[in-house]
């Protein structure tokens, strides 16, 4: 239909620029008629962003459909507003149709406007003046008669009659500011709409650059520091504020340092604006009621920094059930967690947490539309957002808890950073997989750069973001430097690392006389040092986050069976089944398990086999390349193919949630080698 396809392509042009709203913030509708499928009569309806969409990717699947007449015929049932959230459910009694999104809190609002086309938006310079402490002067001021103020208020079905009286009583106006909450417009045509709803953000962004003050953050106390030495820093903090942050429930972690965020931290009213919290719904929910500030200087040594974080962390873990204690009624839902979502750190920027990386990172994008709207506020009055109560309010909204409640159970792997060494191919790739479809981000290490951001790539094909799931460094496992860098990476990418696959390889077949000193070198620097290296590095991650953790050595069945022509390849793999038991009985007192895995036969889809092993072994044991594979199975006592997929299945079985009191063991997935059965 014409109507919705101009509503999704409204949603979408207003969606797509950050300054109009927020990522799954905001809502649009259209009203239209359509024919009742029972009676074949015309009834008017509302299409709605249904709860929780994004008005910048937005589909018909996830609108809202209401009969009209139903849904404004509930002003005559409404109890008042000391029970409005009653009629959330009340909604579901006025949908039109099968399927469709479920109806959100802000249905009201565009049901009962009259107006066929009404925008409601968290844009920062419209929210700015929401919360300035003369924010109904401000609007009188930029707008004249032409945009009305509407006092604070709570989302629901009263403040829809709030505003529909509203427009009803000022014909001239094209929309309203919603105090400490955001704009809404209205139009008679979707182009009317959308043009009104622009009006009103570019106005409020034209007086804000006119008349606002040039510094309303106050003097620089803080220097930033350079790019390098500032994510050098991020590195090294972010595993000890990830744990502090997953006190109560693991969370996986986002980095910003763009220049609003290095503005707002350096200067000197940042602790006091900070505490005050932000005030949007939108943005609060996701940020909680005030971010963890650090109160050093950005050149203090990190041991200083760290230990005055785990101070803070404890005072606002106090402060937080204070909070909570203070506000929370029978009725209310259990406390969340006492653990900051947002940590600001002097000259370094933001971290934030969440369930998965893209919540992180939404709660490190909303802080940022918060500290914008701090800026706009503050620069012609001061910044009041709305009043500690009504936080709690919408935090421990029993809707909101209802939503919650509705989400999928978190996948076993949920929260976890996986590195994989070696994951461009073969067994590190379908490791990669295997552990990101069990829930985890995964960072793709290996020599080869394009391989691996192909596999990143594929992983988060499903993802808004890929980065969001997977990303790739480049890393040659040989070099003590590179390895440290993509540790770095990772820790940037997410927060740190909690799962550490060392499966990086490589096999050349030489007879002991064959066998060269570089043959020899070779081997052992990839796999018995390289593993020593990555687990050395990433052990120090794992120590420092305080949340123990899994390193997986992929070693082989050579490790154990002593075979023709592998010297070289078999000492190396038996040094690394060795570091499996001796890193297991080092690491334990920090609750991060050392397990191994011995593969055999793995033909298809392995780098190794590819790359000349398979070939070497073909001829070794005198049967074609290609049937390989094959003879490998028919010596197995199950008869079986090993395949990448079996390997990886294995490094889930051992750092799943089953597993959790095994360490030191070797497991092997060879399809039955009697001659390497571990004694």
């Amino acid at each position: 239909m014409e109507v919705i396809r101009e509503l999704l392509e409204r949603s979408h042009r207003l969606g797509a620029d950050p300054r109009n709203t927020n990522y799954a913030g905001g809502n649009t509708s259209a009203k239209g008629a359509a024919p009742d499928p029972v009676t074949g009569e015309e009834v008017e309806l509302l299409w709605v962003k249904g709860s929780g969409g994004d008005l910048g990717t937005l589909k018909e699947s996830g609108l809202a459909v209401l009969r009209l007449d139903r849904l404004r015929a509930l002003k005559g049932v409404y109890p008042g507003v000391e029970r409005e959230d009653e009629m959330v459910a009340a909604f579901d009694y006025c949908l039109h149709g099968k399927g469709g999104a479920a109806p959100s809190i802000d249905t009201a609002m565009h049901g009962l406007v009259e107006a066929g086309h009404v925008d409601h938006l968290h844009p920062d310079a419209g929210i700015a003046l929401a919360t300035a402490a003369d924010g109904e002067e401000l609007t009188r001021r930029v707008f004249g008669d032409r945009v009305v103020w509407v006092p604070w208020r709570r989302p629901g079905f009263q403040l829809g009659l709030d505003i529909a009286a509203i427009k009803e009583a000022n014909p001239q106006a094209i929309g309203c500011i919603l105090g400490g909450h955001g704009i809404t417009a209205w139009g008679a045509t979707s182009e009317e709409c959308e043009s009104r709803s622009l009006e009103i953000i570019r106005a409020a962004e034209a007086y804000l650059a006119e008349h606002g003050r040039p510094d309303p953050f106050g003097s620089v106390i803080y220097e930033t520091l350079p790019e390098a030495e500032r994510r050098e820093r991020a590195a090294a903090l972010f595993p000890y504020i990830r744990g502090l942050a997953s006190t109560d429930v693991r969370v996986v972690g986002h980095y910003t340092d763009t220049p609003e965020v290095l503005d707002f931290v350096s200067r000197a009213e940042h602790p006091r604006l900070a505490a005050l919290g932000t005030s949007c719904p939108d943005h609060f929910l996701r940020t909680k009621v005030a971010p963890l500030v650090l109160d050093l200087p950005p050149d203090a040594p990190v041991e200083q920094a760290v230990e005055r974080l785990r101070e803070l962390h404890a005072a606002y873990r106090e402060d937080y059930t204070a909070y909570y204690n203070r506000h929370a009624t029978p009725d209310s839902p259990a406390i969340r967690g006492a653990d900051p979502a947002i940590v600001l750190v002097p000259g370094v920027g933001m971290f934030s947490f969440g369930k998965d990386k893209q919540t992180a990172r939404v709660a490190g994008e909303f802080y940022v539309n918060a500290i914008n709207v701090m800026r706009g506020a503050e620069s012609v009055s001061t910044y009041a957002p709305i009043p500690e109560s009504e936080k709690f309010r919408i935090e421990y909204w029993e809707l909101e808890e209802a939503k919650l409640r509705r989400m999928p159970k978190p996948k076993p792997l949920a929260t976890r950073v996986a590195l994989v060494t070696g994951g461009g191919s073969g067994i590190g790739a379908a490791t990669a997989r295997r552990l990101a479809a069990e829930g985890a981000c995964v960072v793709v290490a290996d020599r080869d750069v394009a391989a691996a951001e192909k596999i990143a790539a594929e992983i988060g094909a499903a993802a808004y973001r890929v980065s969001d799931v997977a990303v790739a460094v480049g890393v040659d496992v040989t070099s003590e430097e590179q390895i440290a860098e993509a540790v770095r990476a990772a820790v940037l990418a997410f927060g740190g690392v909690d799962l550490v696959v060392n499966n990086a390889g490589l096999s050349l077949s030489r007879s002991l006389l064959e066998t060269t000193l570089d043959d020899w070198d070779l081997q052992h620097d990839v796999m018995a040092r390289g593993s020593f290296l990555v687990a050395r590095e990433t052990a120090r991650v794992l120590i420092n986050q305080g949340m123990g953790g899994d390193i997986v050595y992929i070693s082989s069945k050579n490790a154990v069976f002593a075979g023709p022509n592998n010297v070289a390849y078999g000492a190396a793999k038996a040094d690394q089944a060795h570091q499996v038991r001796l890193l297991a009985a080092e690491l334990g007192p920090h609750g991060v398990r050392v397990n191994g895995i011995n593969p055999d036969g793995v033909v298809r889809g392995s780098g190794i086999f590819a790359s000349g092993w398979g070939a070497n072994r073909a001829a070794v044991y005198g049967v074609e390349e290609e049937k390989l594979g094959e003879f490998y199975a028919q010596r197995t006592l199950l008869k079986r193919e090993v395949l990448p997929e079996h390997v990886a299945a294995a490094v889930f079985a051992l750092t799943g949630s089953d597993l959790t009191h095994t360490t030191g063991l070797h497991i092997p997935v060879d399809a039955g080698v009697a001659a390497a059965f571990l004694r």
